[in-house]
This record gives structure tokens, C-alpha cells and sequence, in this order.
């Protein structure tokens, strides 16, 4: 199966339902970060690639997590341990040991099974523990982790905290059918009364890190974004199925058509925005752009000024071009050149799962994972 998990180098007719999930005035904030080890815009791409090519009352909590330019991270704490780890929809099992090491205290227990999970340019491999895991106000005494022993693909941060469905941990513990996931385990024990995640993410300031992002556990937080949130179902069947997979009715640049009837998989641990081979041609083509095979982006050699819109759930959601194309002082820290102006968005291929909706769409619209009422959920930006 397929799993998608950030990559370290850096990285129809559907129903519509607009509604408010549970919110409250009192949520926990904890500040999550944006991280920028990319070296390169080429590695970003391939490991980006890689990645999905391989195929009592409950409580609303809110914490915090850190922008560091292609990758979201959140302060997880494990035992007695914080971990900085990534936030990541497209994968489900969280572990530690990248970085930091993990050090078994009084409630950290071996279950003497073994994990693993490959990422494509990335994997890990170790043990499974049960320990206490606490975020966002949030405690769950028995969770199950991967401590790594061996893990490749992964530098500056400790692992991940994954947060997609839970068919995606089939497979990757020995013995075990799948793992709950933190979310599953505060829904089951009515730590929250609807296992709901909403994540808001916003462009980093300049080429640094900044703590400007909010995991919302349990419902959304209505300061994060404005108007209504529309909801269309996640797929039920096919390859996009095991992920938050929805359908994207179509894809416009300005007036011309991309293309339609889409499936994607919206995930915050992939940083590009990946579409099918003959979309990336015919948005190349219409908006003046060249396909940069060495960089794997498109290049732009005046910038472009119309708008690219993703129909969902019967609702158009454009990007800019200041939004879909890369700020210059980032370009520069990723080693393009600084004659062109280059796009986020870029080739998915032609089979598979080739149309990725990854954080530098998520960072202009709030997101929303309703494993309860089996949905997504976008919403403008505050």
C-alpha cells in the first residue's frame, strides 16, 4: 500500500455541505513550526515524488505547529520527551528516534513488536512502544509509537505525527491488523466527541522559519477561518481511496480549462502541489510558462497574472500567482534561479496517485479531516 509521509529532503458529482464542527472560546493553543532543510528545489521534487509513488464532556484542543517553509512540524510530547515531529494527513503511524532519541521512562513500555514504514525517498524501522503522548491539551496514556532504530530520509526533525485514516498503519506493526491512530484513541475515549482535525497553515514570513500554524483537535476553530466551510466526501474506492482522498471537479487558469473530473489526496506532509502530466502541459502552455526539466517546475520568464481555481465540492478555490508562485527570497534559498519566477505547482504523472493537494495550497485555505462523517472541508483563510 501506498503511503504518503513527507519526504526530509525539505518535502463527479460530489456533495456539498457547508457547516460549523463544535468550537469553543477556550481552545489550547500550542505555538506548530515551518521547517526549511531543503538544500535544493530538486530534492524537494524527487522525494516528493517518491513518496506517493511507491505507492465526560469531550473538549476541542488547539496547539500549535511550526512553518519551516516545505514542511509543518508540531512539539508531540512522548513520556517525559518533546519531539519536534511532522504533521502529516498523508500518513498515519507516529514514531520518534530521528533525531532525538527516545528514552523509555516509567510509562514508556516495549511491546516487543516491530515496526516499519517505507515513504519512498524515506523509512524508518524500530520498535513499537505504548507510552503517554500529549498534545494539544490532549493525553493519551497507552499510545502506540514506533521508537526507531534505523530511519533515512529524515533530518531536523524527530519522526512524524501521523494523522490520516487508519487503514494506512495496515501492515506496519508485526502481529498488529492496524494502529490507532492519537486522534482514534481521544475519540474512543471521549476525550472528543467528534474525531474532527482542522488545520490551519499560512505562508511562512520571508525564508524562515515561523510559528504561524494551529492543529484544532476535535472540532475547528472559527478564529481561523471566515464564512462557511464546504465539505465533500472522501472516495469510498480505488487508489485514492485509503488517503483523504476526494474528487476536484475541475481545474481552471483563468477561463481555460485544465481539466475535470479529478481525483486528489489533500495532504500537509507533501509541500508541492502535484497534478496530473497533461494538466501540468496545458497550464504550462496557457499561462506562458516552460517545463524546467532539471528543476522539475515550471519556469516563467514575465509571471503570469490569472488565477488557477480548484473546483471541490461544487465551490471554485483560486490561488494567485503571488500564491501559486514561489517568493523570490524563497526561490533563491532553494537554489532556482533568480532570472525566472518559478511555480509550486508541478507533475504528478499520468497513473496513480498524480494529483496531490500538499501544504502550499493548504497554506492559502483552512483544511478540515472528518473521520466521523467520512469528509473534507476547505474554508477561506483568516
Amino acid at each position: 500500500m501506498v503511503r504518503l509521509a513527507l519526504s526530509l529532503s525539505f518535502v463527479a458529482g460530489l456533495i456539498v455541505a457547508t457547516s460549523a464542527l463544535p468550537s469553543t472560546s477556550s481552545f489550547v493553543r500550542i505555538p506548530l513550526a515551518h521547517k526549511n532543510d531543503a538544500t535544493h528545489i530538486k530534492n524537494i521534487v524527487a522525494s516528493d515524488l517518491a513518496r506517493y509513488q511507491t505507492a465526560a464532556a469531550a473538549a476541542i484542543g488547539s496547539g500549535s505547529a511550526t512553518n519551516e517553509i516545505v514542511s509543518y512540524y508540531a512539539p508531540i510530547k512522548v513520556g517525559s520527551q518533546t519531539f519536534q515531529l511532522i504533521v502529516d494527513t498523508g500518513s498515519s503511524n507516529t514514531w520518534v528516534g530521528a533525531n532525538t532519541k527516545f528514552s523509555a521512562g516509567s510509562t514508556g513500555k516495549s511491546t516487543g513488536k516491530s515496526v516499519s514504514v517505507s515513504y519512498g525517498s524515506g523509512s524508518f524501522s524500530g520498535t513499537e512502544y505504548t507510552d503517554t503522548v500529549s498534545y494539544a491539551g490532549f493525553t493519551v496514556a497507552s499510545q502506540s509509537i514506533g521508537v526507531a532504530s534505523r530511519s533515512t530520509g529524515f533530518s531536523g526533525v524527530d519522526g512524524i505525527f501521523g494523522v490520516g485514516p487508519v487503514d494506512l498503519t495496515s501492515g506496519t506493526v508485526s502481529g498488529t491488523s492496524s494502529v490507532p491512530t492519537f486522534l482514534d484513541n481521544l475519540y474512543s475515549q471521549g476525550q472528543i466527541s467528534t474525531e474532527v482535525l482542522g488545520v490551519y497553515f499560512a505562508p511562512p514570513s520571508g525564508s524562515t522559519p515561523t510559528n504561524n500554524g494551529e492543529l484544532t483537535l476535535g472540532g475547528t476553530d472559527s478564529s481561523k477561518y471566515t464564512g462557511s466551510i464546504t465539505y465533500t466526501p472522501t472516495l469510498k474506492s480505488g487508489s485514492f481511496a485509503p488517503y483523504w482522498g476526494i474528487g476536484v471537479s475541475s481545474i481552471t487558469f483563468g477561463s481555460t480549462s485544465l481539466g475535470s473530473s479529478l481525483s486528489a489526496i489533500v495532504d500537509t506532509g507533501t509541500t508541492l502541489i502535484y497534478v496530473p502530466s497533461s494538466v501540468v502541459s496545458k497550464f504550462a502552455s496557457a499561462s506562458g510558462g516552460t517545463v524546467d526539466q532539471t528543476q522539475g517546475l515550471i519556469r516563467y520568464s514575465t509571471a503570469p497574472t490569472s488565477t488557477l481555481s480548484f473546483t471541490i465540492g461544487g465551490r471554485a478555490f483560486t490561488l494567485t500567482p503571488s500564491q501559486y508562485l514561489i517568493p523570490t527570497a524563497q526561490a533563491t534559498a532553494l537554489g532556482l534561479s533568480s532570472s525566472y519566477r518559478w511555480a509550486w505547482l508541478t507533475d504528478g504523472g499520468s497513473s496513480g496517485v498524480n494529483f496531490i493537494i500538499g501544504q502550499k495550497f493548504l497554506e492559502q485555505y483552512y483544511s478540515v479531516y472528518d473521520t466521523t462523517n467520512g469528509r473534507v472541508g476547505f474554508a477561506t483563510r483568516a
